[in-house]
């Protein structure tokens, strides 16, 4: 990440610049490393006082304790935006991007409370738990970038699949959930096609909010096979990526599926099938079994 970073912001040449990039934008060193935790330290607790100040009784036990703790974060985090925008080439590129409007909106509404209280935006403070997005770099994910294309192209192979899928979802959505407003009707609250189609999406992936209820036996019957549908819908799209990830080789190239029937008696064409990878252990193997037969 810390490359892509320095190709973005432009990471200065040398001086007192450059070692604050290196503290800030990246995690490589032990003080990038320590100033990324202490950070997510200070959103956490940010978060934590924001989440506090929403409980009447301790808002009003701790409400002077709060507004100094919202003060001191507001201000930590405002010298950390100035200190980002100071440390790189090209700052109206940070400002634009996704982490550095982040870093923005949580400086807002604390302001946004002083100059324009009527507004009410001082519950968008939580905002600033979407900065903890960085602690993603602390954990090296880079190094599981294997893994992460693996997935990737899984997904990205099963889309037509995963499409129709969804397309055949949408499609028992509808047709059920116009079945149950002509059964239930207004009477039973059901007053409209789009409000029994909520019913039945609601229904069929397993939340059942509980506002809607049918009443008639016959309802009832289609909740029942809505509930059953909702436990294949769920398994479907992770049984069509597992196989597809189950497909594809070491290399994210396609395994050849065996052949099966008529099939398995014709020779495979060796030009367009590639040579099988041996392992260390298959080798091994062969070469004890080798042996033994040699005695």
């Amino acid at each position: 990440m810390s490359s892509t970073t320095d190709s973005r912001f432009d990471k200065p040449a040398h001086g007192w610049r450059r070692t604050m990039f290196t503290v800030i934008f990246e995690a490589d060193t032990r003080a990038g490393l320590w100033f990324d935790l202490a950070l997510i330290a200070v959103i956490v607790a940010s978060v934590l006082v924001v989440i506090l100040d929403s409980v009447q009784p301790i808002r009003e036990q701790w409400r002077s304790v709060f507004n100094v703790l919202e003060w001191v974060f507001t201000i930590l985090f405002t010298l950390e935006y100035i200190a980002r925008l100071c440390c790189v080439n090209k700052p109206l590129r940070y400002a634009l991007s996704f982490y550095g409007v982040i870093d923005l909106l949580a400086l807002l509404p604390t302001f946004l409370v002083v100059f324009a209280p009527e507004m009410g935006l001082g519950y968008l403070i939580d905002v600033r738990v979407l900065r903890l997005l960085r602690v993603f770099r602390i954990f090296k994910l880079s190094r599981y970038s294997v893994e992460y294309r693996a997935l990737v192209l899984a997904v990205a192979s099963s889309r037509r699949k995963i499409t129709v899928f969804v397309g055949f979802v949408m499609l028992v959505v509808l047709v059920m959930g116009t079945l149950m407003y002509v059964v239930e009707g207004p009477v039973h609250g059901f007053t409209s096609i789009p409000v029994a189609i909520y019913w039945a999406i609601s229904t069929m992936a397993t939340v059942g909010f509980g506002d809607l209820v049918p009443k008639t036996d016959l309802g009832r019957a289609i909740a029942s096979v809505m509930m059953l549908l909702g436990w294949g819908v769920l398994a479907v799209p992770t049984g069509i990526v597992t196989a597809e990830m189950a497909r594809r080789g070491p290399d994210d190239e396609a395994v050849p599926v065996a052949p099966r029937g008529i099939l398995a008696m014709t020779a495979p064409v060796s030009a367009s099938v590639p040579a099988k990878r041996i392992t260390p252990a298959a080798r091994r193997r062969a070469l004890a079994q080798h042996r033994r037969g040699g005695r």
